[in-house]
């Protein structure tokens, strides 16, 4: 399917999204079992802001900001180069995510972001909307925070 067309099925019906949904659960298996952190289950329910404006508020912000515009902006100088599945909007874009993380996480983390970045971009390519890039990254972060922020 070429990048920029419209998937004809909804997330729901499509593979790569499911694929996608359950890397997440993978990655936080593989991070656990990597860093061994004392988890803290019910930190959520004692600082309920802490956890609610990483999870259901910045990636709404965050996608409309680098997906909806800047993407969408790199798209129309360089709609047609493409590498594989992944758009060189989508690589620059995500290259431009990670580097806005450095603000706000160590330069390692940061870099990481890059990866789920791609797939939300992908996402947005693959569909020509937001949503499903919203739906994965809100469900990215609530895992990922839920097991190994530190509570303030």
């Amino acid at each position: 399917m070429p990048v920029r067309s419209s998937a004809n099925t909804i997330p729901w019906q499509d593979l790569l999204f499911w694929l996608a949904l359950a890397a997440g659960p993978v990655c936080w298996l593989a991070l656990y079992l990597l860093l061994q952190p004392e988890l803290q289950p019910a930190w959520p329910l004692a600082s309920p802001l802490a956890y609610l404006l990483p999870v259901l508020l910045y990636p709404v912000l965050e996608e409309i900001v680098f997906r909806g515009l800047i993407q969408e902006l790199v798209h129309d100088y360089l709609s047609a180069r493409v590498f594989g599945p992944l758009s060189a909007a989508n690589l620059i874009t995500s290259v431009l995510f990670a580097g806005m993380h450095l603000f706000t996480q160590p330069p390692l983390w940061a870099a990481l972001v890059f990866f789920p970045s791609l797939v939300f971009g992908f996402f947005k390519d693959r569909y020509q909307s937001l949503t499903t890039p919203i739906l994965l990254h809100v469900f990215y972060n609530a895992g990922y925070l839920w097991l190994f922020a530190v509570p303030a």
